[in-house]
């Protein structure tokens, strides 16, 4: 094996880690808030998929602005889910969250075969990004590498804001103190609203990224939520660094994996996330107070 080839899928490790880490954001975001383990992140994925998907068919939505759009979308669909139905569950067993989210999965994804087929559809590259950029050792796909960008950039823009910002802060204290951010003034109901529907935008936001990767299915949030719930593990519950460095790490792990031993190709992931459990029960990045 060449070191060229090697590196070549370093890469497309680093475009599946984007893809991850973006994901596990989302579901970070989310569970450090209200503390759900949302299974409908992947049927969120999805749907952002296929919103690019069918702008395109029906309104000629360029792909750049299906990265805008999709994502409102998205979370303002998620904002509705969370408004009508998730929020009468929060004083309930935490069970509950978890059945209504995994009934949303199924809802989703029939609702979506019934519209668009089991099969999918194509998501045609944007031309500005088609054809391949010369990187000294390969030619390299042009728009994996774009992925790869935005992916550190967004992740990047949403650690500042969550770990940095007097937004996060609020964010932070809502989810440590709830009742003592109430005292302050602070409109945590509003608070938890929002960051559902910006943890699910993010998903949302991955799908778009996903469609010209890929081919547009009602399916295509199964295979991808479960290996990110892995990473959610091994970076941590409610971590958003842990989220990011293990959604990139892990993606390349399992491509040159699959490469030096394809029979673990598939269960690499899961490997990783045993070995952390027993050695590091909180994750890497996760602490006892996050994940209690």
């Amino acid at each position: 094996m060449s070191p060229e080839y090697l590196i070549t899928q370093i890469f497309n490790g680093l475009v599946n880690g984007g893809f991850y880490a973006l994901l596990a954001l989302g579901l970070s975001i989310i569970f450090g808030m209200l503390r759900i383990v949302n299974f409908a992140h992947g049927a969120m994925y999805m749907l952002g998929a296929f919103v690019a998907y069918y702008g395109a068919l029906a309104f000629h939505m360029p792909f750049f602005v299906a990265l805008i759009v999709a994502p409102i979308v998205i979370g303002l669909f998620g904002l509705l889910l969370e408004t009508t139905l998730l929020r009468r569950l929060y004083e309930i067993d935490p069970l509950y969250n978890l059945l209504f989210t995994f009934a949303a999965v199924l809802i989703i994804e029939d609702a979506m075969r019934l519209a668009a087929g089991a099969l999918g559809s194509p998501y045609e590259t944007p031309a500005l990004l088609a054809g391949a950029t010369n990187l000294g050792f390969t030619q390299y796909p042009t728009y994996r590498l774009f992925v790869i960008v935005v992916c550190i950039v967004v992740c990047a823009a949403v650690y500042f804001i969550v770990e940095r910002s007097p937004l996060g802060a609020r964010i932070r204290a809502a989810t440590e103190k709830p009742e003592l951010t109430r005292a302050f003034g602070i409109n945590t109901s509003r608070l938890v609203s929002g960051v559902f529907a910006c943890g699910v935008a993010l998903a949302g936001f991955a799908g778009v990224l996903a469609a010209p990767n890929t081919n547009v299915t009602p399916t295509m949030g199964d295979a991808i939520i479960i290996n990110t719930f892995a990473i959610v593990v091994i970076g941590g519950l409610g971590s958003i660094l842990g989220s990011v460095v293990a959604g990139f790490a892990l993606g390349v792990i399992a491509a040159v994996g699959a490469v030096l031993y394809p029979p673990i190709a598939n269960t690499l992931i899961f490997v990783v996330m045993v070995l952390v459990i027993l050695f590091k029960p909180t994750g890497l990045f996760g602490t006892t107070e996050r994940t209690a």
